[in-house]
């Protein structure tokens, strides 16, 4: 495998009860990253009792991706990160659309709580970019990432359905070169890490295939071992 590649299971479930099986048939398993919770678990029990459970098992970070966070007024920044950081999470995800005030006053507070800054700018479905009939203009979401990257990030989220757009905006973008790459899209929407020879350094964020899955370490084994075939 030519690049370093692992995965990120996306726990977007309301039982909590599959959320302790899966984690504890996959919190050690060496090729997941981290695991990454979003709103359907958050806002049912309370991110303090999502990560609690994690940890029960495993010692990976937790991601949180509010889908989408990033878009209120600047001052609003510092609260988040408080909650983020007393909540247990390790690494949060922003999709700045509210403007390059409140990207560089979020990025810092949640910088402030010792907490690593994921910044997002294009999402995996149709009709998001003004390019594919969407409401977002595409140089606002070169803005977005080049705005991060003068922040200091250097953890993006880039969908893994979109290769083309991406290897674009990677060429438009002066992502530092140490650079890690978050891809939604791996699994039931299709996304394939080969489309992106730019990436080095990219963590795969699957959803339904492994959340689905009966045997969730086999299906580990069985996507690595074809994604080394591939990349």
């Amino acid at each position: 495998m030519k690049k370093q590649v692992m995965i990120i299971p996306a726990l977007d479930f309301q039982d909590i009860s599959k959320l302790e099986v899966l984690i504890r048939e996959t919190g050690k398993h060496p090729f997941i990253y981290g695991y990454k919770l979003g709103f359907s678990l958050g806002l049912t029990y309370g991110l303090p009792k999502a990560v609690e459970i994690i940890r029960k098992y495993s010692d990976k970070p937790v991601i949180y991706d509010h889908q989408k966070a990033g878009t209120d007024i600047p001052d609003t920044g510092e609260l988040y990160a408080s909650v983020m950081s007393k909540s247990g999470i390790n690494e949060v995800i922003i999709f700045p659309q509210a403007g390059p005030l409140t990207e560089k006053s979020w990025i810092e507070a949640i910088k402030a709580e010792s907490l690593k800054v994921i910044v997002g700018g294009v999402m995996t479905h149709k009709s998001y970019l003004e390019s594919e009939g969407g409401f977002i203009k595409d140089s606002a979401v070169e803005k977005m990432y080049s705005s991060a990257v003068e922040s200091g990030v250097t953890s993006f989220v880039v969908p893994l359905t979109k290769g083309e757009i991406v290897e674009n905006l990677i060429k438009k973008v002066q992502f530092p070169s140490n650079s890690e790459f978050y891809s939604p899209g791996f699994g039931k929407q299709g996304g394939n890490p080969a489309d992106f020879p730019s990436i080095k350094k990219h963590y795969l964020i699957v959803g339904r295939s492994l959340l689905e899955s009966k045997e969730p370490v086999q299906w580990l084994e069985k996507t690595k071992r074809e994604l080394q075939e591939i990349l």
